[in-house]
């Protein structure tokens, strides 16, 4: 049975595969960049003040207050596309999307932030997750609806059938008719 607005063929088995592998990429790298050990001869203590290591990196000047915050939108903001790209949905409300989309990122940001508690050299930081969550959003917003339209687009210019849409409780199964039996 086919998820409701799925894409429907060996073109979303595709993409999907492609997704999940490249979401599966990105997850291993972060891991590496956010929970490896820092040899560093002292720590600064944990920001769990909203906003206030923002203030302090616009305080440093334009070029690194530029670098630290980049750095923080883009470390998740390929998720905004992976996600929804190793989904398969073509045909779903944008908004459900998108906040689908963006709590998964906060919940792997505060995650990702929880273990760094276990790791030497490495401390909490509020900032970091208000930064990746809206990287998630923001990746998401510039890319995700586009690339739907240009998939409905080519489906409908290729002649490729999309799956009709389900009702809420799925596709009522069929029954082959069998004989009377003699």
């Amino acid at each position: 049975m086919q998820r409701q607005g799925s894409i429907g063929g060996s073109a979303a088995i595709r993409i999907r595969v492609t997704g999940g592998a490249l979401l599966v990429a990105h997850l291993a790298l972060v891991a590496w960049c956010t929970l490896r050990p820092l040899d560093v001869p002292w720590v600064m203590p944990a920001n769990v003040h909203p906003l206030a290591g923002i203030r302090a990196d616009l305080a440093l000047g334009w070029p690194e207050a530029a670098r630290r915050i980049g750095e923080g939108l883009a470390l998740l903001a390929p998720l905004g596309v992976l996600l929804p790209m190793a989904g398969g949905r073509l045909s779903v409300s944008p908004l459900a999307s998108l906040l689908r989309t963006v709590a998964a990122g906060a919940l792997l940001s505060l995650g990702i932030e929880l273990l760094q508690t276990g790791v030497p050299g490495r401390v909490v930081d509020i900032d970091s997750l208000l930064l990746n969550t809206a990287g998630v959003a923001l990746a998401h917003l510039l890319v995700v609806p586009a690339g739907r339209v240009w998939v409905r687009r080519r489906s409908a210019r290729t002649g490729a059938a999309l799956p009709r849409e389900e009702s809420s409780q799925g596709r009522t199964p069929t029954i082959p008719r069998v004989g009377v039996a003699p």
